[in-house]
């Protein structure tokens, strides 16, 4: 932690300032401590991932499918519009209500799901409208932001260390993936190449380089958390 007042870096029991002598915490005031409410040991916990909210969740999604569905059908006699409510409804339901089905979901595991569940829906919404825009944009482009975002999760999840090395090498990656965006962009809807991707590209390369240089630099990430007071 650090002095609010001169930002000098203070150790966790310390009272007080050794510079200028700012009042970490209070020593004098003593907290009024009232008994416990239950015995020790014996602290009721909650259940997780209770089946009754799951179920509850599930009940959420499904009333409003079948009412689309209903509405969809009773008015034209076929299904026309409703395949892309119901979709965007169950991509809703496995990225929210689906992991509170596992008792400790693994996000490395959901996050790709989740992706290959937009992509999905993205292949459906491009076969009802009868486009040829997927294969050459969509699965690139969800691909490449999947890959980059798990790795990331991957990451995070299993080392638990060096995330300045891990957010700087993502936002390098993203400004690396914007001139294909563009390219992509120009062959399937024949725009032309004009280079707005330089500036996406400039911003992520910045920002990663930073958090690199604030990784290597510990001088400058120290001075970065006196001033955020991390």
């Amino acid at each position: 932690m650090y002095c609010i007042k001169c930002g000098v870096k203070l150790a966790q029991s310390e009272e007080k300032c050794p510079l200028c002598g700012t009042v970490v915490y209070h020593p004098d005031i003593k907290a009024d401590f009232s008994p416990p409410l239950y015995p020790k040991n014996k602290v009721p916990k909650p259940k997780p991932n209770s089946k009754v909210v799951c179920g509850a969740l599930l009940i959420m999604f499904l009333i409003p499918i079948f009412i689309t569905l209903f509405a969809d059908k009773q008015r034209d006699g076929v299904f026309n519009w409703s395949g892309y409510v119901v979709g965007a409804l169950l991509l809703g339901y496995i990225a929210i209500a689906l992991p509170f089905w596992f008792r400790r979901p693994n996000p490395v595991i959901f996050v790709p799901c989740d992706f290959a569940a937009v992509t999905l829906y993205l292949l459906y919404i491009n076969l009802a409208m009868g486009g040829d825009w997927f294969l050459s944009f969509a699965f690139p482009i969800m691909g490449g932001i999947g890959l980059i975002t798990t790795a990331v999760v991957t990451l995070v999840y299993y080392l638990r260390r060096g995330l300045l090395y891990i957010f700087g090498g993502a936002f390098i990656l993203l400004g690396a993936f914007m001139p294909l965006v563009e390219f992509l962009l120009g062959i399937t809807f024949g725009l032309a190449f004009i280079g707005w991707c330089v500036y996406p590209f400039v911003a992520c390369f910045f920002l990663g380089g930073m958090l690199i240089y604030l990784a290597i630099n510990e001088s400058a990430r120290e001075a970065m958390e006196r001033k955020l007071f991390f």
